[in-house]
């Protein structure tokens, strides 16, 4: 079996290298994304690693045709893969874990940072303004905390934050026993009521797209901050935008935005953003902004790349 690597990072590298050689499976890489420009360079490949790169109908048939049965994604979420079609196509599509505190641990970070306006207080420093007006914070322990999706990362942000002494709140289509030690499980609607604030942990699916919406932060208690580490598209980014203006909203802080795939990752320093949303958030003082890296950490690259190779030799060997 032979295994090509897009999106190869010099990160990356010791580990696929090391890890290839130990259990023996020949890959070839490229920096670049998949694309149909340099499809022709997978002839005598049966699978292909990729990140968040978009992989629609026009890729995959491309991939199926030069002999590609199998695509591993090296993040947790699929949102940007056709999953439906390239199983109807033959293809089958599998993505990768790390460990849950990785991002749990950012979110904790992010709600600090949110609830001290530390935003705010840097920004303050690096023009030695050293003053003190506007920028008192509030202490966590003395806040409600919603947990919107108790999976995995939901859980470990659970137990993150009970030592704190927080009240928690959590909504999940399905509850979670253990979860129940730390928090009281309500309704959507109730979290939203109810909570000062309010983190993201569920994946993107249909149902859970723009999930916060213009009705729901107007259930919102007023002044509450969102803290969103899971996927955008669970936020109408431009319905944020105007709780915010509003003042509806005390604050957001955020490691993933709608339509970020074509800006994180990549070096635009010199050129003008073309991202209204993103534009209008980060002018905005009590907004946190970071791009997609709660992840980032040396573990979870060494589990992402180790992870995406044993999920393509356990496809080929029908485990």
């Amino acid at each position: 079996m032979k295994i090509f690597i897009f999106n190869y990072r010099e990160d990356e590298r010791p580990f696929f290298e090391s890890y290839c050689a130990r259990i023996g499976v020949s890959y070839d890489f490229t920096e670049e994304a998949p694309s149909i420009a340099n499809i022709g360079t997978l002839s005598g490949y049966q699978a292909v690693s990729v990140v968040t790169t978009p992989i629609d109908q026009t890729l995959i048939d491309a991939f199926y045709n030069v002999g590609i049965r199998f695509i591993s994604t090296r993040t947790m979420g699929m949102d940007h893969i056709d999953v439906n079609y390239a199983r109807k196509k033959g293809i089958e599509v599998g993505n990768v874990a790390y460990e849950s505190n990785i991002v749990a641990e950012y979110a904790v970070m992010l709600m600090l940072m949110a609830s001290r306006n530390v935003q705010t207080i840097m920004k303050r420093f690096d023009g030695q303004d050293f003053s003190l007006v506007g920028v008192r914070g509030k202490t966590l322990s003395n806040l409600t905390v919603g947990v919107i999706g108790t999976g995995k990362i939901g859980q470990k942000v659970i137990s993150l934050l009970a030592p704190f002494g927080c009240q928690i709140l959590a909504y999940d289509v399905y509850e979670n026993d253990a979860v129940k030690q730390h928090a009281t499980y309500k309704t959507l609607n109730g979290v939203l009521a109810e909570s000062d604030l309010i983190t993201m942990h569920l994946p993107s699916t249909p149902e859970s797209i723009h999930m916060i919406n213009r009705e729901s932060i107007a259930e919102m208690k007023t002044g509450a901050v969102i803290v969103n580490t899971a996927r955008g598209t669970l936020i109408d980014t431009m319905a944020l935008i105007e709780g915010l203006e509003t003042k509806k909203l005390g604050g957001a802080a955020l490691d993933v935005l709608e339509e970020e795939a074509y800006l994180f990752y990549k070096d635009l320093k010199s050129e003008p953003i073309d991202h209204r949303a993103l534009n209008i958030l980060r002018s905005m003082p009590n907004v946190i902004l970071t791009p997609h890296t709660a992840f980032y950490t040396r573990e979870a690259v060494q589990q992402m790349a180790e992870n995406s190779i044993d999920s393509c030799v356990a496809f080929f060997k029908n485990e």
